[in-house]
């Protein structure tokens, strides 16, 4: 097992993936957490980053970006699975230039903020859309659009709840030109 299971070797945010939040069998626990290898039996990542060099994560190798990973980058890189992959690169470079630590803090906000999110403000519909804005915003800006979501929708059902709080990430989004869908 990895001790920061919510990030991928890959820089994948596996927090703030919707299926580590899944309720049931399907429920993925994160890069190398409790019964992920009955899930994902082989990852050429975690055999070369876990496996053979005893790391966390990609970046803190003297290789990095490696051929494998740049050939990744190049190809899969621009495209999402079930979670974004718009942050595996720049996760990367922050972990490799201010520590996993430093990381793991500012993931750790980012994760709360989904929770938050998931709990106030899912309609049943939403939690792959909130996933996306929890990788992809900057920290101040969850916290500033949940505040306000907050106060604007303090009186109404859960379905328009989440409409008040998608109605402000979409203009940020719109605004900052961030992509808040999956990229096929």
């Amino acid at each position: 097992m990895k001790l920061y299971p919510t990030i991928g070797c890959c820089g994948l945010d596996c927090g703030l993936c919707p299926r580590y939040y899944t309720v049931g069998r399907s429920r993925c626990p994160g890069c190398c957490g409790p019964d992920f290898f009955n899930k994902h039996p082989s990852c050429s990542y975690i055999t070369c980053c876990v496996k053979k060099k005893n790391l966390a994560v990609c970046a803190q190798c003297n290789e990095f970006p490696c051929s494998k990973f740049k050939s990744w980058l190049g190809d899969s890189g621009r495209h999402d699975s079930f979670l974004t992959h718009q942050k595996v690169y720049p996760n990367l470079i922050s972990i490799r230039k201010d520590g996993i630590e430093k990381f793991m803090e500012q993931q750790k906000k980012r994760v709360k903020l989904l929770e938050e999110m998931l709990k106030n403000f899912d309609d049943g519909r939403s939690k792959s859309y909130y996933c996306i804005t929890a990788a992809v915003l900057e920290i101040g800006e969850l916290e500033r659009t949940l505040g306000v979501a907050e106060k604007n929708s303090a009186e109404l059902g859960i379905k328009e709840k989440a409409g008040v709080l998608h109605s402000i990430l979409d203009e940020i989004a719109r605004k900052k030109k961030y992509c808040l869908k999956l990229r096929k």
